[in-house]
């Protein structure tokens, strides 16, 4: 049996990488493209491990109640260390009150 890190309520950040004409303020890593007006970036979303799949896949919950599948393996996906969950505490919380 495969142990896995992550646990159901787990408080999460995944680093989601967007293309758009103008990032928001939370963007980062921000990089035109190579023609055209768009630009590449990444924006970091707080999410909650909703559940951990057989299949090597966690389910995210996300502050609106979508939820998204991701590897579990994802380089992009990372627990929130206890820094993190202070100062963004208000994110997760919204979606634990759901």
């Amino acid at each position: 049996m495969i142990e896995t890190k992550w646990n159901r309520g787990d408080w999460v950040i995944y680093r989601k990488q967007k293309t758009s004409t103008s990032p928001g303020q939370r963007a980062s890593n921000v990089h035109p493209a190579t023609k055209g007006d768009l630009y590449h970036y990444t924006v970091d979303k707080f999410w909650i491990v909703d559940s951990v799949l057989d299949d090597g896949q966690i389910e995210l919950c996300t502050r609106r109640g979508k939820k998204n599948t991701v590897d579990a393996s994802d380089p992009m996906l990372r627990k929130a260390n206890w820094w993190q969950r202070l100062i963004h505490r208000g994110r997760y919380q919204a979606i634990m009150s759901q």
